[in-house]
């Protein structure tokens, strides 16, 4: 087990940006403190060889221009809020309207686009890296100061951790994720269509062209959206239409539960995630297209697919939904785990 720190560029204000190098059991994770991204994640593939699993950018320059959230840290509200508003507390608090008429992923300048404080540790005697910010009150329109921790740990069977912390002054909203896209074969090895795909959830989120849920919990037995077996991504894709929805996870308690596999039939190479969170945004990389990527890589249409633990999206404006609310004095803390089977 090890940690190391590398330069990774400057920013055009001046700032020198670093990599942390993390490495645990054969596996290799890598960040940056800009947006506390997960920059690499490199499996063991035999006779001394490792493949990178996530999707990203050899250099700064692709995560300061147009990242599509390779890897990064999304708030202050991951996912979508219809109309770019909310009201709080009888107050309507106006967000960037980033995308068409609706605010994603925490708006112009997100988590993903600041510079972090970044601190290493063990944690549980594993390798961990922890970075913190504060975001002012009214940044990207969200009332309330809010400070941050995202804390990632990386343990020798396979597990890499998550773990996120924040408190507010005032109350607000909040709904953090990470934004990782994942191919098992290796990125830029084509599309993840042919993984296998088996999540513990019963129902899901239907939506408007928007892609804003319509507020209804729909059973997806019979639908192009139920993987309670497991089956191909691309097996029911184009019914879908691409998936970009909200699951929801089959839950009995708050604890931390296991939702999802991921097969890898060319590798056999699998992935399970578990989260503390009510919901996971299964995204296949529909809206990928000719993405320069690592090593000379292009990332096109489904080349990865993201599994990301969340709060409903639109929570705020649908008052059936999980509250998205943070009180001062409280603290949001959940955790994800995506573990890893070579």
């Amino acid at each position: 087990m090890s940690i190391e720190r590398k330069n990774f560029g400057v920013l055009g204000s001046g700032e020198e940006v670093s990599l942390f190098v993390l490495k645990s059991g054969g596996i290799t994770a890598t960040f940056t403190d800009f947006g506390a991204i997960l920059v690499s994640l490199l499996l063991p593939a035999g006779k001394g060889v490792q493949d990178d699993v996530v999707l990203g950018f050899s250099t700064l320059a692709g995560y300061t221009t147009k990242n599509p959230y390779f890897g990064a840290t999304v708030g202050r509200y991951a996912n979508r809020i219809g109309g770019a508003r909310f009201h709080l507390d009888g107050v309507e608090y106006r967000v960037a309207a980033n995308n068409g008429a609706n605010h994603l992923h925490g708006g112009i300048k997100g988590f993903e686009k600041f510079m972090w404080k970044a601190e290493t540790s063990e944690v549980s005697g594993v390798p961990a890296i922890s970075f913190t910010r504060t975001s002012p009150a009214g940044e990207e329109g969200y009332p309330g100061t809010l400070e941050v921790q995202v804390t990632y740990t990386l343990s020798p069977d396979g597990a890499l951790g998550i773990a996120f912390d924040a408190r507010t002054d005032a109350r607000t909203i909040i709904n953090l994720t990470n934004h990782s896209y994942f191919n098992l074969k290796g990125e830029g090895r084509g599309s993840i269509l042919d993984h296998e795909l088996g999540l513990k959830c019963s129902h899901y989120l239907p939506v408007g062209e928007d892609l804003i849920p319509t507020g209804a919990l729909v059973p997806v037995k019979g639908t192009a959206f139920d993987f309670t077996e497991r089956k191909r991504i691309g097996k029911d894709i184009e019914i879908a239409g691409g998936y970009d929805h909200c699951m929801v996870l089959d839950r009995s308690s708050p604890r931390l539960v296991e939702f999802g596999e991921v097969f890898e039939p060319t590798t056999r190479r699998t992935m399970t995630a578990a989260t503390t969170l009510p919901g996971v945004q299964f995204y296949s990389g529909n809206f990928l297209s000719n993405v320069p990527g690592k090593r000379g890589s292009i990332y096109d249409k489904h080349a990865g697919f993201c599994l990301e633990s969340e709060l409903f999206p639109d929570s705020p404006n649908k008052p059936g939904f999980p509250s998205a609310v943070l009180e001062p004095g409280a603290s949001w803390r959940h955790q994800t785990v995506y573990r890893f089977i070579c």
